[in-house]
């Protein structure tokens, strides 16, 4: 793997650099990365989920993001169609997030206004450490407790929708400020609507895929974000491009 951007900076990028890149600043109080992969023509998935676009250059950057975050945030939808479960750290992960300070294990934090996820859900009962699950007030109240028998402890923020700037306030206050975000589309765009996204880290995948499939960040819109170009990292084909969000 090389780095192309910044050009000064060029060159072949070892482990520890690519800790360095895909980490979290120490001197914030709270970060979020949000993670795609989508092909050149902007799809988001292939049959459905993304794993169609994901390769070996996006498999060797993308984990780290999680292996180096306190939090992984995901939308119930995301959960379940990718179904997501609790990490296991290999033995590799144990030792990076042991070297870097972390808990042996990242907590999952899971969206939901309601019905979208059943407390039987393997991201809520396939864990090593609770999950949270982020909702609303509007939210019923037989179905969080539902939530909290299968072992889940749940984050109200918001009363007829998330409140997001809340909800990761909140995650943050429980020492969980580095946010390690797996979208969907819709959650990536009520992020940037409630303005809590710092990063997009973004691997293009070679590929074509044309169709219905959607784009990165899907909702009721925003005045256009401008975004700095962090680096740049090549393998083979792929692209894998940082972004900061500028406020």
């Amino acid at each position: 793997m090389r780095r192309v951007w910044p050009p000064d900076e060029a060159g072949s990028v070892d482990r520890a650099e690519l800790e360095r890149l895909y980490g979290y600043p120490e001197d914030r109080s709270q970060w979020l990365a949000m993670n795609f992969v989508s092909s050149v023509d902007g799809a988001v998935e292939v049959a459905g989920r993304s794993r169609g676009l994901s390769n070996e250059a996006d498999r060797e950057v993308y984990p780290l993001g999680s292996s180096l975050a306190d939090v992984i945030l995901v939308g119930a939808s995301t959960a379940i169609i990718e179904e997501f479960r609790g990490v296991e750290p290999d033995e590799q992960q144990a030792e990076l997030r042991a070297r870097h300070g972390l808990a042996p294990v990242p907590r999952i934090a899971v969206v939901t206004s309601g019905r979208s996820l059943p407390a039987d859900a393997p991201v809520i009962t396939d864990v090593q450490v609770p999950t949270i699950v982020i909702t609303c007030r509007s939210a019923p109240a037989a179905l969080r407790e539902e939530w909290e028998a299968a072992g889940a402890e749940v984050l109200v923020a918001g009363d007829g929708s998330v409140d997001f700037a809340a909800a990761t306030s909140a995650l943050a206050q429980r020492g969980l400020k580095r946010i390690h975000c797996d979208g969907g589309p819709r959650l990536f765009g009520s992020l940037l609507e409630a303005g809590v996204v710092d990063e997009l880290r973004l691997t293009l995948s070679p590929m074509l895929v044309s169709g219905t499939a959607e784009r990165i960040a899907a909702g009721t819109g925003i005045d256009p974000a401008h975004l700095t170009l962090a680096s740049v990292l090549a393998q083979d084909d792929t692209l894998l491009l940082r972004y900061l969000i500028n406020r």
